[in-house]
């Protein structure tokens, strides 16, 4: 599966548990919408992505790819020290000149 580039730069930093937040594959202005909360801004995604990553050392992998009136829609499976891992979750990325302007991340 080929993913976007700023798609895949997310993805490979989730499969690393101490890796660094990949807030370049960001737009400066980019938010993130997950778990009944919004991020915006690169200092808020990478606090988030931080934080996500400690509580519970989670990993994704990405298994299907579909576009959808201009989003980049991710299905991946999510595993990690959370109560219902394996979840499957639906990554939606809204690009922007290879940069990622939105995600919304949901069941």
């Amino acid at each position: 599966m080929k993913l976007p580039a700023p798609v895949q730069a997310f993805f490979d930093a989730d499969k690393d548990p101490h890796g660094a937040p990949p807030v370049d594959a960001f737009a400066p202005d980019a938010i993130v919408r997950d778990e009944a909360k919004t991020h915006a801004g690169r200092a808020a995604i990478e606090t988030w992505f931080r934080q996500a990553k400690e509580e519970n050392q989670h990993s994704s992998e990405p298994l299907e790819l579909s576009e959808d009136g201009g989003f980049t829609i991710v299905r991946a499976e999510v595993t990690g020290q959370f109560p219902s891992s394996p979840a499957m979750l639906t990554f939606k990325f809204k690009l922007d000149e290879d940069q990622i302007k939105e995600l919304e991340i949901t069941v």
